[in-house]
């Protein structure tokens, strides 16, 4: 698909400008007449004329060979370099291609945002606090002492609790719940029909059944935040959730109460983290994870798609499997499971050999 809402038109030069000191190398000359204009980005397959797109890494060798686009984002890779000066197409070298392309997204493309106004339809209590510049979609409710900061977005059909407060520059998109006394920081999205701030799964056993324990803690996202759509963030029967800055959140995730996610984490769809679960920074979770009771993940630790996580994870080590363990471990063991077969057959053989009858 080829991204251009503006009918913006750029130079390739003007590109290598704006990518300033990551750029390593280029094909421009002073005299070069090979510096197309670039209408809008794309993926390197399904690139047209006119569009930029990137390679990673030698793997996209072939796709060079065929591509359409005008100009690529490329690594420091001679072979690479080669072949596009050999089919005519413009390149610029960086050490981080995926983030240079990132960014030159962004000059051909910006997010929807509507004007700041209140739509009429707004059902606003008199006690909210509103800054300037905010924007509050059709049939969007606000609750008493809630407070909305400077530039905020709230999409339509938007439902804010009481005593929540949103900050400055923050994107509700429609249909999501921002539940009582949560505290979203700057800069944060929350996606359609995600929930923040929702009562923890919180029950006490007795001889008549499931005793219901009020959840009276509540929720904190800190700057940066993004929450995909139709994922829960619950708050504890006491004290808070905690996201941590800048951490982000794919759809279909399940965030227990109590739960404390350090800053720029990443979690894909699908998983989901039991009450009291501590996440350290940076730490990434494959989609379907799921992280028991009160399991402790260090910095920097990672856990591949479908793991599940009963016990504390080091710092920086990678885990795999249910129940989890160390990745290489696990590479090994899933080699024996897979020669398992030819090992029972080479057994039964033995066995036949000696005479032993099972």
């Amino acid at each position: 698909m080829i991204v251009n809402s503006t009918a913006f038109v750029m130079k390739f030069s003007e590109i290598i400008e704006k990518l300033g000191s990551s750029v390593v190398a280029h094909s421009l000359t002073l005299d070069s007449d090979n510096d197309p204009e670039i209408e809008g980005v794309a993926a390197i397959d399904d690139a047209t004329p006119n569009t930029i797109s990137y390679a990673e890494s030698n793997k996209f060798a072939v796709l060079i060979g065929s591509t359409a686009a005008s100009a690529l984002i490329l690594p420091p890779n001679e072979d690479l370099h080669a072949k596009a000066d050999a089919r005519g197409i413009a390149w610029v070298a960086v050490h981080h291609p995926r983030l240079a392309f990132a960014q030159t997204i962004a000059l051909y493309y910006q997010p929807f945002k509507p004007a700041p106004v209140i739509h009429p339809t707004a059902v606003i209590d008199p006690s909210v606090q509103i800054a300037e510049e905010v924007s509050i979609g059709a049939n969007v409710v606000i609750q008493s002492g809630a407070k909305i900061g400077a530039g905020a977005v709230i999409h339509p059909n938007v439902v804010i609790y009481p005593d929540v407060q949103i900050g400055d520059r923050t994107v509700l998109h429609a249909n999501c719940s921002i539940q009582e006394r949560t505290r979203i920081g700057a800069d944060c999205v929350i996606h359609c029909g995600a929930v923040i701030g929702s009562e923890g799964f919180g029950f006490v056993p007795t001889r008549e059944g499931w005793l219901k324990m009020e959840q009276s803690g509540c929720t904190v996202l800190e700057d940066g935040v993004e929450v995909g759509c139709n994922s829960a963030v619950d708050r504890p029967a006491v004290g808070e959730t905690r996201i941590g800055r800048n951490t982000k959140i794919d759809n279909l995730v399940q965030i227990g109460h109590g739960v404390k996610v350090g800053e720029a984490c990443a979690f894909a769809s699908g998983c989901g983290l039991a009450g009291g679960t501590q996440i350290g920074d940076r730490v990434i979770l494959a989609g379907q994870v799921g992280v028991g009771n009160n399991a402790k993940m260090g910095d920097g630790s990672v856990a591949s798609a479908k793991a599940g996580v009963l016990k504390d994870v080091p710092r920086g080590q990678t885990v795999s499997g249910y129940p989890a363990i160390e990745h290489k471990v696990f590479l090994r063991a899933a080699a024996m499971y897979h020669r398992s077969y030819e090992m029972y057959l080479s057994v039964k053989q033995i066995k036949k050999h000696l005479g032993i009858n099972d």
